[in-house]
């Protein structure tokens, strides 16, 4: 589909070739959608790893009673993106006196109520988009880097000692972190491609298909600016080019990643 001109129809028959493609790499909108979608995966990806790495380390070192902490840590895990959107939209972050981060705020500092998702200079609403994926995806890779913290002998630790190792960050730096490489890297490389695929709370909190002038288009990812292409436009030919540069870009960052960082290599 994504070779015919496929407007209004999902059976085209006008075949046009790459053109499809080469009107996305002429369309601003859509090079801006990357450009979003970049720096976003340049913030959240190593947010999440330093979180989740710091939470599984605190939780692995207490022992007795870790499992309730993993339970706690692990739990908003199986809620819905989009549920968890429009928490962060109409409760945590809706901009009135009665907003819970608005209340914490004049509780502490006394600052009067802020629009957080309207407010562009600075733009606050990146404020609501990044924490409502922290609070979804952390637990997730908190479980995963606690499974490689297990893997790790314990003899290790007890030869680090004898050697004279004096602190934790010294156990940290040389046996921990290196011998968490593949996970690190595993744990990477999701994060580069779960942000490549953002979609859900951008469309819920910002809004979908909202005028040039509204709150959509702040922060739009190619996935939600390609939905509404696809469904709003009815541009099913482009939409579905679109889709085959993201899969494209998702796969290449992958390559490189696993490349650089020599994924599946031991040392």
């Amino acid at each position: 589909m994504s070779l015919f001109e496929a407007r209004n129809t999902v059976t085209p028959t006008e075949f046009v070739g790459l053109q499809n493609y080469f009107e996305l790499f002429r369309d601003a909108r859509f090079l801006t959608s990357l450009k979003t979608i970049v720096v976003f995966a340049i913030f959240i990806v190593p947010t999440t790893f330093a979180l989740s790495l710091g939470l599984a380390l605190l939780v692995h070192s207490i022992g007795k009673g870790s499992g309730i902490f993993r339970t706690i840590y692990f739990i908003p895990v199986a809620c819905s993106y989009v549920i968890a959107s429009l928490v962060w939209k109409m409760s945590l972050f809706n901009g009135l006196p009665s907003g819970f981060a608005n209340n914490i705020l004049w509780f502490l500092f006394e600052v009067n109520p802020i629009a957080w998702i309207n407010t562009t200079a600075p733009p606050l609403y990146w404020v609501v988009l990044v924490t409502v994926r922290l609070w979804l995806q952390t637990g997730f890779y908190m479980i995963i880097f606690l499974a490689g913290l297990q893997e790790i002998p314990r003899s290790l630790y007890e030869a680090a000692r004898v050697d004279g190792a004096r602190n934790s960050w010294q156990t940290f730096r040389h046996i921990t972190f290196p011998m968490l490489r593949n996970t690190s890297i595993s744990v990477m490389l999701l994060l580069f491609i779960e942000a490549f695929q953002a979609f859900d709370e951008f469309r819920n909190i910002l809004g979908g298909s909202g005028p040039e002038g509204g709150t959509a288009i702040l922060a739009r990812p190619p996935l939600v600016y390609l939905y509404n292409m696809a469904f709003v436009d009815q541009n099913y030919g482009r939409g579905s080019a679109g889709a085959f540069i993201i899969a494209l870009l998702i796969i290449g960052v992958t390559i490189i990643q696993g490349r650089l960082f020599g994924f599946g290599r031991n040392r």
